[in-house]
């Protein structure tokens, strides 16, 4: 089952913020995600919420994600996650197809 990653980054230093994203794509490939959304216009079409930027990256499973976030490889963008950027990042499964 699809599992997708949504995260909603906002830039701090504009120095660590590069580094971040030229280590994170990589990783994130190399784990089987693959980005649906990444940093597109984003408009609220009900509620509060008004992030500037959203991110969205499927994966083929919980244990995908988990193994990406967790790697050795994305180790490298975590290292200068902090001074890069803050955001909110959570995970969803996707739904089943019924047959």
């Amino acid at each position: 089952m699809a599992v997708y990653v949504i995260s909603e980054p906002v830039p701090q230093d504009p120095d660590a913020w590069e580094t971040y994203i030229k280590l994170a794509p990589a990783t994130i490939e190399k784990y089987g995600g693959r980005y649906l959304a990444r940093g597109g216009n984003v408009e609220t079409i009900e509620g509060t919420w008004t992030p500037k930027t959203i991110i969205l990256v499927e994966f083929p499973s919980v244990e995908a994600v988990k193994a990406w976030y967790a790697s050795p490889e994305y180790a490298q963008a975590l290292k200068v996650r902090d001074k890069a950027l803050r955001r909110n990042l959570i995970y969803v499964e996707g739904v089943t197809a019924k047959s």
